[in-house]
């Protein structure tokens, strides 16, 4: 896995991204002030529960929401420099494709069944580069030969129901590169996929970032995945981020009780668990109104007064390691359970 220095530039920079949803029962409060930074050549992890706003984070940055219902009520996206909030819809849908790739979760519906793949990975090359159509479909051979499409001069027009669902993950990421993005977000991308397509998916992503040098956002619920494939990792419940540390940190010291939690639901394939798998009790918090207290408190093992009367802020415990709680695991508070 290549090292990213702190002087790689900075390619993305999000600060207190708050967005909210305006339903019939009421309003749902799903990102409460996100911030995140990511470099060139970098791979952040974003993990957490369903629900608990790591792809409406991503989804408001790129302003893929529909508004209404949603609304993104505050903070600002910069992608170098360039306030995406910002923009007019023309100038962000350049952005889209051009300057951020974006891979969804379920390549089956992301895929437009009645385009045929080659239509699908030159549009945004003749929309975004220019390119006339000769030169778009050379670059789509090359780019389905550079994510593992055999014979791809012969794909270009198979439609997606005629490949498999590792293949059609193969097809969403290189429409998601086409045009050299400089920041690529994966949303789940190998939930749907049994465990050797995963496998391989993971690993054409490790070799694309070392070849190609973008920064990488990789949400997913499983931690297990990210081990081994990110730099840092950004633990998120509630729609607030509650842990971010480095990846060899974070599982070796993990200091928020949700993210010891979610550690303890991982299985060992070296024998070394000696306890049974845990699981989480209780369940997510209802969003319908801001967090003025820990989102976790009604979850957790350490819970005492101050969780339920303020939410902690987001805090250094070491070099590069923050947590949000108000619980240590060096000193248990007074008023906690023993």
């Amino acid at each position: 896995m290549p090292t990213v220095s702190e002087k790689s530039p900075l390619v993305l920079e999000v600060d207190g991204l708050k967005t909210i949803f305006h339903t019939r029962d009421g309003t749902i409060h799903a990102v409460n002030g996100v911030s995140l930074h990511l470099r060139a050549g970098e791979l952040v992890g974003i993990v957490g529960e369903s629900g608990s706003g790591k792809s409406v984070t991503m989804m408001s940055l790129m302003k893929l929401l529909p508004e209404p219902p949603a609304e993104i009520i505050s903070g600002t996206v910069f992608l170098e420099g360039l306030d995406l909030l910002r923009l007019d819809p023309a100038k962000l849908r350049k952005v889209r494709g051009a300057e951020i790739g974006f891979i969804f979760q379920d390549p089956m519906t992301s895929l437009n069944p009645v385009f045929n793949i080659g239509f699908q990975i030159m549009e945004p090359l003749r929309e975004h580069l220019g390119l006339n159509k000769a030169a778009a479909q050379a670059r789509a051979i090359e780019l389905l030969e550079l994510v593992g499409i055999p014979s791809p001069a012969d794909r270009l027009g198979d439609y997606p129901h005629q490949f498999s669902g590792g293949m059609r993950q193969r097809v969403m990421i290189a429409i998601a590169l086409a045009c050299d993005p400089k920041v690529l977000i994966a949303d789940e991308p190998t939930t749907a996929l049994d465990v050797t397509i995963q496998a391989q998916i993971i690993e054409l992503v490790k070799n694309l970032r070392q070849e190609l040098g973008m920064g990488i956002i990789w949400i997913t619920h499983d931690l297990g995945v990210i081990a081994g494939i990110a730099d840092r990792v950004m633990v998120m419940y509630g729609g607030l981020v509650v842990e971010h540390a480095s990846v060899a940190d974070l599982y070796a010291q993990p200091r928020h009780p949700y993210t010891r939690a979610l550690l303890e639901t991982l299985p060992s394939l070296d024998g070394t668990r000696t306890r049974r798998l845990l699981s989480i009790s209780g369940q997510p918090p209802h969003m319908t109104e801001a967090p003025t207290s820990c989102p976790f408190a009604a979850r957790c093992a350490h819970v005492h007064d101050r969780c339920r009367a303020e939410n902690p802020p987001l805090a250094t415990v070491s070099t590069g390691h923050e947590v949000a709680c108000w619980w240590s695991p060096d000193q248990v508070p007074p008023g906690s359970p023993s």
